[in-house]
């Protein structure tokens, strides 16, 4: 099995502000693993949070190292490869590219889809969430009209936790409530930007705004503060930056209602499946989330959207040079191609 990859940018149509930063653009790369004729193609995509940042350069770093240890393997040994490559440490968003590119060759050898492969619907459960991030009232309103462009909108996702406190997050909600169908799905994600104290007062005012529950709402690494929260909001809580792999999960039970799985912070498909299982296991909601995931690593994602309770695979609609075709959207659900592998062809 040959493993290659390749540096490209993406550049965001509008910025994305959340409490720890804005992005404008990014750096991926498209993972190749080749073998018997076949290509496999996958994703990885720098980001940062708390306690983990992995930049492209870093990526680069350690798909050279991931190459030695894919020399001994079939890509039949999914398993296997997934576990060499985290006993090595090698960073989440690299094993993540890994993954999916082998997930791609699997099913383009059985000529099936990925999620036929799986068992599963080739349809979202839910329809997806759009982003819109930390900006000014009259701002936050104009991203909700750009929205619109793409269709017909079902949720929407408020970014909150601003620098300049919670008055700020209530003046730009309450400018987007003026404009927000009363059937859209609402939801609030914080960032880890809130004190305990400004989550609770905030899970209140939110309730009677129609929000259906709030991400993130403390520092991730505080996991006291994200149960107290938990404890005393009126709405569910979903932890994001608190939950990276399925070995955090017994520690979040009765700490929070729900998880935020992105495959770029767990490593693939592959630890994504465990996540939703132990999550089921422990009755916990579950959510896919993304990165600056163009529609490849967010087809990916969607292999798996059937199995949830809430879809946010928007990062690919608001690009102006994605590379790649994937899953559609269409009447606000993304939904998956009946084609082999991921169903990801180039643009």
């Amino acid at each position: 099995m040959k493993l290659s990859c390749r540096v490209f940018e993406v550049h965001k149509r509008v910025a994305l502000a959340i409490s720890r930063g804005t992005q404008s653009s990014s750096r991926n790369l498209e993972i190749r693993i080749l073998k018997d004729g076949l290509e496999g193609m996958g994703e990885a995509a720098e980001f940062s949070i708390p306690q983990s940042a992995q930049s492209c350069d870093f990526l680069e770093q350690e798909l050279q190292r991931a190459v030695g240890i894919l020399q001994t393997f079939d890509p039949w040994q999914r398993e296997q490869i997934h576990n060499a490559l985290v006993d090595q440490q090698i960073a989440s968003s690299a094993i993540a590219g890994i993954d999916m590119a082998i997930w791609d060759w699997c099913g383009k050898a059985c000529k099936q889809p990925v999620w036929k492969l799986l068992g599963i619907s080739q349809r979202a459960s839910v329809p997806t969430s759009v982003t819109i991030g930390i900006q000014s009232p009259e701002a936050a309103q104009q991203r909700w009209v750009q929205w619109l462009e793409l269709g017909l909108i079902r949720a929407v996702k408020v970014k909150m936790g601003s620098p300049a406190g919670i008055q700020a997050d209530r003046a730009m909600f309450e400018a987007l409530d003026k404009l927000l169908p009363e059937t859209i799905h609402r939801s609030v994600d914080a960032n880890g930007g809130w004190s305990v104290a400004d989550a609770i007062e905030m899970s209140k005012w939110l309730a009677q705004r129609r929000v259906d529950h709030i991400e993130q709402p403390t520092h991730p690494g505080d996991l006291e503060a994200l149960a107290q929260v938990h404890r005393e909001s009126s709405l569910p809580i979903i932890a994001d930056e608190s939950c990276r792999t399925s070995k955090d999960i017994p520690a979040l039970v009765d700490r929070c209602s729900g998880i935020n799985i992105k495959i770029l912070k767990c490593g693939g498909l592959t630890e994504a499946l465990r996540m939703i299982h132990t999550a089921r296991a422990h009755g916990l909601k579950l959510m896919l989330g993304c990165y600056s995931q163009t529609s490849l690593g967010n087809t990916a994602a969607n292999q798996l959207a059937s199995l949830v309770d809430y879809i946010d695979l928007d990062s690919h609609l608001n690009l102006k040079n994605d590379p790649f075709v994937g899953c559609r959207f269409d009447d606000g659900f993304l939904i998956n191609r009946d084609i082999p592998g991921l169903g990801v062809t180039h643009a």
